[in-house]
């Protein structure tokens, strides 16, 4: 058995040491986003899974090292790491994004001097735009027949994502008297805990009437329960369109968000109102609802193709 020295022994404890604080310091921060910032279950989860590699990273490099001794140039070989390992762009904005926040955090508290990832950028990653069914494929879609009480339940649920473009949280967190029927509009909670409040179609209404006379409905009852009476999960939700767009649909793979990207397009495409399609999905910074202008101008140059002579392809 091989003995360690004095020295050894004190660079081992200092590390364990270093490493019990950082990992504590890095509890503190997700207690914080939790409890202050109430960020939703998924985005706590993505915080804790990029910082805890993060510390991964620093502990392989110095793991005697404490949150204050970091350097900015261990943040941006964390990102090259990330880089060579073949990770996408988005993965690399995302685990940036959540060091970066972390450090500013630890700086307004007073436990570094200062955030050294604050002037770091990742890669841009390209802006891949959905691919969202067309307003005759979303007629077919939800209007399909079928009266079964399964059915009435489920076109209550994609008319109103379709209808306002809610995000699936937003829809499984609804309860009855957060909506409207007769005033036609729904208060819902999004991300941050932040309130809005959304319209609702006619055709919505329609079907939400019909989903009404099926199930009890007070006040704090869920929109759209599940067995056991509480919200409906998002994973049912997500079974539910696929199997409904796989029986009435085109063949295409449909998703919760795809309703709520083809809500955005179809109401740009109509309108033009940037602000007004940013104020109906809940985006703090329109930088986000800009994608859909990509997606208007794809329909432009449909039609200008289709109509202007001078533009006309040949085949």
């Amino acid at each position: 058995m091989v003995s360690l020295s004095n020295h050894e022994r004190d660079y081992a404890a200092s590390a364990t040491m270093s490493a019990a604080a950082r990992a504590a310091a890095i509890v503190r921060y997700l207690d914080y986003l939790r409890v202050e910032r109430r960020v939703s279950p998924h985005t706590l989860a993505a915080y804790s899974d990029d910082l805890a590699r993060f510390d991964a990273h620093v502990d392989a490099q110095t793991p005697d090292v404490m949150w204050d001794g970091v350097s900015g140039e261990q943040v941006r070989a964390f990102v090259a790491a990330l880089h060579r390992a073949g990770r996408a762009p988005r993965t690399l904005q995302r685990r940036l994004s959540s060091v970066r926040s972390f450090l500013a955090w630890l700086a307004a508290e007073g436990e570094i001097r200062a955030n050294v990832a604050s002037g770091l950028r990742a890669p841009k990653a390209p802006r891949r735009l959905p691919q969202v069914p067309d307003a005759d494929q979303m007629k077919a879609l939800l209007e399909a027949p079928d009266g079964s009480r399964l059915a009435v339940r489920d076109r209550a649920l994609f008319e109103l994502v379709y209808s306002s473009g809610l995000r699936l949280a937003e829809l499984c967190g609804l309860r009855w008297g957060e909506l409207d029927i007769e005033g036609g509009f729904a208060r819902v909670t999004g991300k941050g805990a932040k309130t809005r409040v959304v319209p609702v179609g006619s055709q919505a209404l329609e079907a939400l009437l019909a989903w009404r006379t099926q199930t009890p409905h007070r006040a704090n009852d869920p929109l759209f329960a599940g067995r056991a009476g509480n919200p409906i999960a998002p994973r049912s939700v997500q079974a539910r369109l696929s199997a409904w767009s796989k029986k009435h649909g085109d063949g295409r793979r449909l998703h919760p968000h795809l309703l709520r990207h083809a809500c955005a397009s179809h109401m740009l495409e109509s309108s033009g109102n940037l602000r007004a399609v940013q104020e109906l999905l809940g985006h703090a910074d329109i930088g986000t609802t800009q994608i859909y202008t990509h997606l208007d101008f794809q329909h432009l140059a449909r039609v200008y193709d289709a109509a202007h002579p001078r533009a006309r392809r040949k085949p």
